[in-house]
């Protein structure tokens, strides 16, 4: 149901999953198209704000703290998991493997990868701060909008 609460958390997460996008290419090796990275990364964070933070709006500040982690958290899950697929259907797609086993095992591959080069201090303080502000924000609109 669309609620003013469920809106700002999706929102500021979106926000927050397009600025971490922004701050990951920097990381990446010199040359990598990126595309829509960055507006897919910002539709995953509104999603997660969405279904994360929004289902989980009226119980408190501290919950709300814990809930913008837990989002976050979802984020960077989903995100490594949609970037790691994109790439392993992308050399699936140049016969860079001889089956359907090799693919997805490469898929957990890929995505580790990617998950250590954005482990950094600045990207992961970025991503969780900003879920926190998200899910406390949301909180305290509950306060006026319900």
């Amino acid at each position: 149901m669309l609620t003013a609460p469920r809106l700002v958390a999706a929102l500021l997460l979106g926000m927050v999953g397009f600025l971490g996008s922004e701050m990951i290419k920097p990381l990446m090796p010199e040359g990598t198209q990126f595309g829509w990275f960055s507006f897919v990364n910002l539709g995953l964070g509104a999603l997660s704000g969405w279904i994360v933070i929004g289902s989980r709006i009226g119980r408190g500040i501290v919950p709300a703290v814990n809930n913008g982690l837990t989002g976050a958290a979802a984020l960077i899950f989903w995100g490594l998991f949609l970037q790691a697929g994109n790439e392993m259907l992308r050399l699936s797609l140049r016969r860079r493997y001889d089956g359907p086993v090799e693919a997805l095992t490469d898929l957990f591959r890929v995505g580790l990868e990617y998950g250590l080069t954005i482990a950094t201090a600045p990207v992961l303080g970025t991503l969780f701060v900003g879920g926190v502000v998200a899910a406390v924000l949301a909180e305290i609109s509950a306060r006026y909008w319900r």
